[in-house]
């Protein structure tokens, strides 16, 4: 594709967030960056619930379905966290990245990286510019704050 446009692989995102002030921030950031915010979720079962409903789902009016992304953060509302969403997402074949001020020690081989609290909402968005060339293959500077794995 000379001089083209490469294809974006990271369109719809998932976004998973106990804080409800860091929730609608990130959905609005997000939203207005271009991305679809397939759902914005408190905690574990309701993102599978998400998840399952996005993977059994036909595709939309403009022939989109799916998570291309989940962001969670670690600590979320009930007794399961980041990581067992991280685990469960992997086995489905979606894509995680931590938002969190505290990465865990262990989540290099459940998601792609994290991203690190607080950010700005020009972070926000060369981290998931960065993350979408990362699953596409290509290499490129890591803005401040996100760490890929």
């Amino acid at each position: 594709m000379l001089f083209g446009k490469r294809k974006a692989k990271v369109k719809r995102i998932l976004i998973v967030e106990d804080e409800p002030l860091v929730a609608f921030d990130n959905e609005t950031m997000i939203a207005d960056a271009g991305y679809t915010v397939v759902a914005t979720v408190d905690r574990v079962q309701d993102a599978l619930a998400v998840i399952e409903r996005e993977l059994a789902s036909g595709a939309d009016e403009e022939g989109a379905r799916g998570i291309d992304l989940i962001m969670t953060d670690i600590t979320l509302t009930g007794d399961r966290s980041g990581l067992d969403l991280a685990r469960e997402a992997g086995k489905r074949g979606i894509p995680v990245l931590f938002a969190t001020g505290n990465p865990p020690e262990g989540g290099e081989g459940l998601a792609l990286g994290h991203l690190l609290k607080p950010y700005s909402e020009g972070k926000l968005k060369a981290a998931l510019k960065a993350v979408d060339r990362h699953l596409s293959g290509e290499k490129g500077k890591m803005p401040a704050g996100l760490v890929l794995y």
